[in-house]
């Protein structure tokens, strides 16, 4: 299985069960953080590649491949990412690299399954 169905299969199964709870604090956060990345004086697109360079500065691979996953589907070109990773190496620094690693990896394989 590619790191890709990984991913959004475990995402979407651990979602699930998370969800099926009954706990009003994490459902309004989860539906916070789907609101927050519609659109609106931002557009989505901007509002993906704010939150990709947040999760890169925050090294939060999950966020990264989230937010990679969602760029890509929205039409984010490679030049646009990688201007993003640079972004995010200037304001994370050099412990952003490893990071951006395993971003460039991801984005590949992306491009590889569609």
């Amino acid at each position: 299985m590619s790191q890709v169905n990984e991913f959004n299969s475990y995402r979407e199964k651990m979602n699930e069960r998370i969800l099926s709870q009954d706990n009003k604090v994490l459902k309004r956060f989860f539906s916070l953080d789907n609101q927050a990345y519609q659109a609106g004086a931002l557009d989505v697109k901007t509002k993906e590649l704010l939150g990709l360079v947040a999760s890169m500065v925050l090294r939060c691979d999950d966020c990264i491949k989230y937010h990679l996953g969602t760029s890509y589907e929205i039409g984010v070109s490679k030049d646009e990412m990688f201007e993003v990773l640079s972004i995010a190496n200037l304001v994370g620094g050099s412990i952003c690299i490893p990071h951006t690693r395993r971003a460039v990896e991801y984005w590949e394989e992306l491009e590889s399954i569609s």
